[in-house]
C-alpha cells in the first residue's frame, strides 16, 4: 500500500513538474506580446521568478526522493535556456581591457527627497556616490535636484564640465546627462505621458559621435497604499476575499501603466533604428519593467543587454515595499563589448539601486 501511494505521488509530482515548466516557458515567451493589445497579459512576467522558483524547489525534491527525475527540470531549465538567462544570468568573471568607457545609471528619486524635502545636514549622499563612481558617462532619472542645486552645481560641476538637464514641465521629472566628453547635440525623442520622457544625445567620444539614449519610461504610479497592499499580499497577510481584490487591483494598475508604455518604447525604438549602424549607441534608463517583458523584448531585438552578457544573479534594482525587480537597464549597439556589468545594492538613500557597466569600443573590420 505504501509502495502504490509513493509511487502514486512521484507521478504526480512529475505531472506537476511538467505542468509548471509548461506553465514558466510560457510566461517567458510573454515578452513578445504587446501591451497595448493586451496588457494584462504582457504583465505576466511579474510571475516568472515564481515559476522559476518553484521549478528550483522541484529539483531539491526530486535529488531527496527520486534522483532520477531531477532529469524533468534540468530539461525544462534547458528548454526556458533564454528567459531564464534574461532574468538571472551567469557569466565568467574575466580581466577587463584597458581604455574601458564607465557608464552608470540611476533613478535617484530627487536625490533621496521628496519634490519639497529638505536637504538636511552635511553632503548629500548620492551626490557623493556619483562623485566617487568614476563614471565616464551617467544617467540620472528623477534627478529633479532644485533643493541641492549649489551642492549638485559645486560637486558635479567641478568633475563633469559637460551636462544636461531636461525637465518634464508637467511633472516636474528631469533626466540628467554628465559626461566627460563634449555634448554636441540634445534631443527629446516625442511620445504622449504626462510625467515621463526620453533624451537622446550625440556626444564627441574622442573624436566619434556615440549616441546616448537616456530613459525614464512611463511609470506604473503605484501609490503607498498599493505597495502595502502587495507586501502584504506577498506574506499571505490577506484573506481571500482581500487577496483577490488587491491582485486585481494592482493588475489593473500595472495594465493601464503598460499600456501606455508600449508606443513610448516602440518610439524609442524608432529613434534607435534611424542611428544605429550610423554611430555607436549606448541606451539606458528606469523602463520600469521586469526582463520579461515588451520593452525589454523590443530594444534587446536591437541592441545588446549588457546586464545579460556581463552581469550575474536578479540584479534587482528595484528594492522597495516588498517589490525586488530589475527594471534599470544599459544596452550597447555592437560596437561596444560589455564587461563588469552590475546593480550595486550599497546606496540605499533612493528607491532603485544604480547600475553600471564598462564598454569597450570594437575595432571595426
Amino acid at each position: 500500500m505504501l509502495k502504490q501511494l509513493k509511487s502514486f505521488t512521484l507521478k504526480m509530482m512529475g505531472g506537476a513538474n511538467v505542468a509548471s515548466l509548461l506553465v514558466m516557458l510560457l510566461i517567458g515567451c510573454s515578452d513578445r506580446i504587446n501591451p497595448a493589445d493586451h496588457p494584462a497579459l504582457a504583465n505576466a512576467g511579474l510571475l516568472f521568478p515564481v515559476l522559476l522558483a518553484v521549478n528550483l524547489g522541484f529539483i531539491v525534491f526530486w535529488v531527496l526522493f527520486k534522483p532520477r527525475g531531477v532529469i524533468i527540470p534540468l530539461v525544462g531549465f534547458l528548454v526556458c535556456y533564454s528567459p531564464v538567462r534574461k532574468y538571472s544570468p551567469v557569466n565568467m568573471s574575466g580581466s577587463v581591457p584597458d581604455s574601458t568607457l564607465k557608464v552608470l545609471s540611476f533613478n535617484v528619486q530627487n536625490f533621496g527627497y521628496s519634490a519639497d524635502g529638505s536637504p538636511g545636514d552635511g553632503p548629500n549622499p548620492i551626490v557623493s556616490y556619483l562623485a566617487r563612481s568614476k563614471a565616464d558617462i551617467i544617467c540620472l532619472q528623477e534627478a529633479n535636484g532644485q533643493v541641492i542645486k549649489a551642492e549638485l552645481d559645486s560637486v558635479m560641476g567641478r568633475l563633469y564640465s559637460h551636462h544636461s538637464e531636461e525637465l518634464k514641465d508637467s511633472s516636474g521629472d528631469m533626466l540628467r546627462l554628465y559626461s566627460r566628453f563634449p555634448i554636441k547635440r540634445v534631443e527629446r525623442i516625442h511620445y504622449q505621458s504626462y510625467g515621463n520622457l526620453s533624451v537622446a544625445y550625440v556626444l564627441d567620444v574622442n573624436g566619434e559621435d556615440v549616441l546616448v539614449v537616456n530613459n525614464h519610461l512611463e511609470s506604473n504610479l503605484l501609490n503607498p497604499t498599493d505597495k502595502a497592499g502587495f507586501k502584504n499580499l506577498v506574506k499571505g497577510e490577506l484573506g481571500r476575499h482581500e487577496a483577490r481584490q488587491e491582485s486585481t487591483h494592482l493588475i489593473d494598475k500595472l495594465a493601464a501603466a503598460s499600456r501606455k508604455r508600449a508606443p513610448q518604447v516602440d518610439s524609442v525604438a524608432a529613434y534607435v533604428v534611424r542611428h544605429i549602424g550610423r554611430m555607436p549607441v549606448i541606451l539606458c534608463g528606469d523602463f520600469n519593467e521586469s526582463p520579461i517583458s515588451y520593452a525589454h523584448y523590443r530594444m534587446e531585438n536591437l541592441l545588446t543587454d549588457c546586464y545579460v552578457s556581463a552581469g550575474n544573479g536578479p540584479g534587482w534594482s528595484y528594492h522597495r515595499s516588498g517589490m525586488y525587480v530589475r527594471i534599470d537597464n544599459i544596452f550597447c549597439s555592437d560596437d561596444w563589448k560589455p564587461y563588469q556589468c552590475r546593480v550595486d545594492d550599497k546606496i540605499k538613500e533612493s528607491d532603485h539601486y544604480p547600475i553600471a557597466c564598462l564598454l569597450k569600443k570594437q575595432l571595426k573590420h
